[in-house]
């Protein structure tokens, strides 16, 4: 989709055009903007300052195409470029690596990539836009690849819990997919606080078609990481 060249410019049309060697200088010029411009491999404040590295083991999947989806009614562009999405919501940290690949190049990693990503909160709500919780973007580094800090995300609907993502490999392309969970952990985890507070449906995935068929291409094989997981997983585009 391209971008609308009247509108004004935007953070992350700024992080395409200049590159992701130029994300540091970048923030410098945001001056005292709400939104917190983070390096891929920087974390929060509240998390380590050792920089973040790939997960070991696999990512899931290798080098295959994402299966595209489009982004809903819950997409807000809120240009918000920043690692640690949580703001302030309960629910069981995920630390999630995201890797952007081109397929048609043999699967060579995309760096300065944006890539969106927005979720429900434990309660399956999603942010309004005037706070923003649960939203971000971030620019993948040389190796493709970028990093979340945010929690696994509750249910709602008739749908499986998914988190949705947003890939910008320019100003004028964009790919949109979702991310879901193993039906095991989602049981096991929604037996807790703060999912506790409402029934978990006896399938969170099996209601959904989508699931059922593409779901195996886009669940995560998340890894007990402190007190949450973490997982990861390699976006390839066309």
């Amino acid at each position: 989709m391209a971008e609308n060249p009247t509108s004004p410019t935007s953070r992350r049309a700024l992080l395409l055009a200049a590159g992701s060697a130029a994300v540091a200088a970048l923030a410098t010029a945001c001056g005292t903007s709400t939104a917190v411009l983070r390096t891929p491999q920087q974390t929060s404040p509240q998390q380590t300052s050792q920089p973040a590295t790939p997960l070991a083991g696999k990512a899931t999947p290798g080098c295959v195409l994402a299966t595209e989806w489009g982004t809903g009614p819950n997409y807000l562009d809120l240009d918000r470029v920043r690692s640690d999405i949580t703001g302030g919501r309960e629910g069981v940290p995920l630390r999630l690596d995201l890797t952007v690949v081109r397929v048609s190049a043999g699967c060579r990693p995309i760096e300065g990539a944006a890539v969106d990503l927005w979720q429900a909160d434990a309660q399956g709500v999603y942010s309004d836009g005037e706070d923003g919780f649960l939203r971000g973007t971030q620019v993948t580094d040389s190796a493709g690849t970028c990093v979340f800090r945010t929690i696994v995300p509750g249910w709602y609907a008739h749908l499986a819990p998914h988190i949705h993502f947003k890939v910008h490999p320019d100003a004028r392309t964009e790919t949109s997919s979702h991310l879901f969970f193993p039906e095991d952990l989602l049981l096991q985890l929604y037996a807790r606080q703060p999912y506790a507070r409402r029934k978990a449906p006896e399938k969170p995935n099996g209601r959904d078609d989508r699931y059922r068929d593409s779901g195996a291409t886009l669940t995560l094989a998340p890894e007990p990481d402190g007190a949450g997981y973490r997982a990861a997983y390699t976006v390839g585009i066309a």
